[in-house]
């Protein structure tokens, strides 16, 4: 339950920085999914993150 209120928190915050750029520059979200098979089992990770120009801020979970 912990991971989904992370996931929604950073794809809050990603459209809230994502209407930041509406009279300027564009900043770009980006989204990653990973699915690992392993001896331990299967996990699964997930980043969030924006970019704009060469500055990029991400947040994995």
């Amino acid at each position: 339950m912990k991971r989904v209120f992370e996931l929604g928190a950073g794809l809050t915050l990603l459209a809230f920085l994502a209407g930041c750029g509406a009279d300027g520059e564009p900043i770009t979200p980006t989204l990653g999914a990973n699915v690992n098979i392993g001896p331990g089992g299967v996990s699964t990770s997930a980043t969030v993150g924006v970019s704009n120009g060469p500055v990029s801020i991400g947040i994995s979970l």
